[in-house]
């Protein structure tokens, strides 16, 4: 069983930038019932398809496989509702993690979001300087909703 925890914090300030590579990513979400979504994601030049269950505090179920890239962006174009999530992300190592931190552009430009994932819920981590609230368990930050309510819109 795959299992995911992770927590997201807003970003302030620009100090991240200095030692941060970064990649784009272009994802939509296939419309389900209930609280399971799947996701379509193309990654620089690599397809996924991902499955993920409810959230539970900072859990939930995560399968993921790689796909086709052309199957991704046909997937993309026909099945995924709009608008797509269209971000760079960015790899950043602080204190021995991996931060991994979003830059939205498109109909959520202007949001920058930080995660990182952990191997426990109740693991302990030391937050960088250019972290700010934490915005884990409210769910307009989750990328499933940006695409009903983009960040333009709030």
């Amino acid at each position: 069983m795959a299992k995911e925890i992770e927590r997201k914090f807003l970003v302030k300030g620009d100090s991240w930038r200095e030692s941060a590579q970064g990649s784009t990513y272009r994802q939509g979400y296939i419309p389900t019932q209930g609280q399971v979504t799947v996701r379509v994601r193309v990654a620089g030049d690599k397809g996924y398809i991902t499955i993920k269950g409810p959230s539970v505090n900072y859990s939930r179920l995560e399968f993921e496989y790689p796909i086709p890239v052309e199957d991704a962006q046909e997937m993309l174009e026909k099945l995924c509702q709009s608008p797509l999530i269209e971000k760079t992300r960015y790899a950043l190592e602080w204190n021995g993690l991996i931060w991994q931190i979003d830059e939205f552009s498109g109909a959520n430009q202007g949001l920058i979001l930080a995660e990182i994932e952990l191997n426990d819920e109740k693991q302990n981590i030391e937050l960088p300087s250019w972290v700010d609230k934490e915005v884990s368990e409210d769910p307009r930050y989750f990328n499933s909703n940006l695409v009903k309510k983009p960040f333009c819109q709030w």
